[in-house]
C-alpha cells in the first residue's frame, strides 16, 4: 500500500463540476492499494500519516503531526501509485489492486484515520474522474510505502 502525503494550506476535490471534499490546513493523502495489501498495511499507513511530523514548531522546525495543529486530511484514491515504470515508457498497472481488494481497504483506511483523528475524513469518490487542486505548503510531499 502506498500514499503520497503532501503538507497542504487547502486542498478539494470535485468530480462532474460538483465539489465534493475540501479542507483548510492538513494533509492531502493520496492512497493506492496493491494486490497482495492487507489490514496490517492500512494500520502501517493510518499510524505513519496520523503520526509524519512534518508540521512547523514554534521554532520552525518540523516536528508536529497533523493532530497537533489542528489540520485536516483529506484522503483520495489514486491506482496510479503502483504503476511499473521501469520497463519502457507505458506505466503498467499489474500491481494495482482490482475494486474487491482495493474498495474494503480503501474504506478501512479511511475510518481507522478518521477514528485516530477523532474526526470524519472528507474524501474523494473511488474510481470516479476527479480533479484535486491544493495548495502544496513548503511545498512539503512525503511517499509512503507499507513494503519494508
Amino acid at each position: 500500500m502506498r500514499a503520497l502525503v503532501q503538507r497542504v494550506t487547502r486542498a478539494s476535490v470535485t468530480i462532474d463540476g460538483e465539489r465534493v471534499a475540501e479542507i483548510g490546513k492538513g494533509l492531502l493523502v493520496f492512497v493506492g492499494v496493491a494486490t497482495e495489501d492487507t489490514e496490517a498495511d492500512v494500520d502501517y499507513l493510518v499510524k505513519k500519516v496520523s503520526q509524519l511530523r512534518i508540521f512547523d514548531d514554534q521554532n520552525g522546525v518540523m516536528n508536529l503531526d497533523v493532530r497537533q495543529v489542528e489540520g485536516e486530511v483529506l484522503v483520495v484514491s489514486q491506482f496510479t501509485l503502483q504503476a511499473a515504470t521501469r520497463k519502457g515508457n507505458r506505466p503498467s498497472y499489474i500491481h494495482a489492486a482490482g475494486e474487491a481488494v482495493a474498495v474494503p481497504l480503501y474504506e478501512s483506511f479511511k475510518s481507522k484515520l478518521a477514528a485516530v483523528m477523532g474526526k470524519e475524513i472528507p474524501c474523494g469518490r473511488f474510481g470516479a474522474d476527479m480533479k484535486v487542486e491544493l495548495i502544496n505548503d513548503g511545498p512539503v510531499t512525503i511517499w509512503l510505502d507499507s513494503v519494508q
